[in-house]
């Protein structure tokens, strides 16, 4: 994993943005926005499938994961003018990018507020708006996740210090002592893909995003939770929408919702798949379409 091209950006406001690049060096740029909590490490069969496509991949490290600066108080949106400065210290002035789980928001955010940039955008087993009309949003969803989210809701306080001593046990536990943890997210298409390079690939990736705190991982609560930032509707670019029947971290509804409110979305919505089989599976797919947009 060593290997990887690593830099930073600056923000217009100071901050550094911690950047790690795989697949072509010289390819057709691709950013890719983690889930939560993660960081910008790319998983190795993607950056390979990335390469063979001609494509450069561009991962980063939210505010506050890995090597990061924090941002408190940051919206779904803000990450928009962040992928901007990660442009212009790269260079680049057109891209395509995808984001799945927590990175979903973010992919979609930048589809929406960066038309000038972005020629095309997917997103993976987004989370929709909490305050989606219509959406039963925890219906579905893992109790993990579930219990989380309403103790945030109901108590602010406490949902930060379990983050923090979850983090802890995260930190100081093992592969499998972590994956029990969530089983409670794990269907069994899930838990079947966990064998084998991935798990240890997300186990290693979790653990270089919390390294330095919770506060990446707190702050992409508080943005999920709370308003986005931008509408849904002001999107105009083309969007690749993905989700799996069997996804227990993001229940299939949600992608659902999102493929109704998407202007002119292309919704693959997949019967046999969970949540991370889309990461395992279907990523190749991403870069074929996003390819034909660069």
């Amino acid at each position: 994993m060593g290997e990887n091209i690593q830099r930073t950006a600056k923000t217009p406001d100071g901050r550094t943005l911690a950047i790690e690049e795989a697949g072509d060096p010289h390819g057709r740029p691709v950013l890719v926005h983690a889930g939560t909590p993660n960081s910008r490490h790319l998983y190795g069969p993607t950056a390979a499938d990335a390469a063979e496509r001609g494509l450069r991949l561009i991962g980063y490290d939210r505010p506050g994961y890995g090597g990061s600066t924090p941002h408190p108080g940051r919206n779904v949106a803000a990450c928009a003018e962040d992928a901007r400065a990660i442009c212009a210290e790269l260079g680049i002035d057109r891209l395509a990018m995808w984001g799945i789980s927590g990175g979903g928001p973010h992919v979609l955010a930048c589809a929406a507020l960066l038309p000038d940039l972005v020629v095309g955008a997917a997103s993976l087993a987004s989370l929709a708006p909490m305050d989606a009309e219509g959406l039963d949003w925890l219906a579905g969803m893992g109790q993990l996740n579930v219990d989380d989210f309403l103790l945030y809701q109901r108590d602010p306080v406490a949902s930060r210090a379990k983050m923090e001593a979850d983090r802890e046990k995260i930190l100081a536990g093992s592969q499998d002592e972590n994956e029990e943890e969530i089983e409670s997210l794990l269907s069994p298409t899930d838990k079947a893909i966990l064998e084998g390079g991935l798990g240890e690939y997300l186990d290693y990736t979790e653990r270089e995003g919390l390294g330095p705190g919770p506060e990446g991982w707190w702050e992409d609560g508080v943005a999920h939770s709370g308003p986005w930032g931008f509408e849904l509707s002001a999107i105009s670019v083309p969007v690749l929408l993905m989700h799996g029947r069997q996804d227990q971290f993001v229940p299939f509804g949600h992608g659902e919702w999102l493929a109704a409110h998407i202007p002119g979305v292309e919704a693959r919505l997949f019967d046999d798949d969970g949540h991370l089989t889309l990461f395992a599976n279907r990523v190749g797919e991403v870069h074929a379409w996003l390819a034909d947009r660069l």
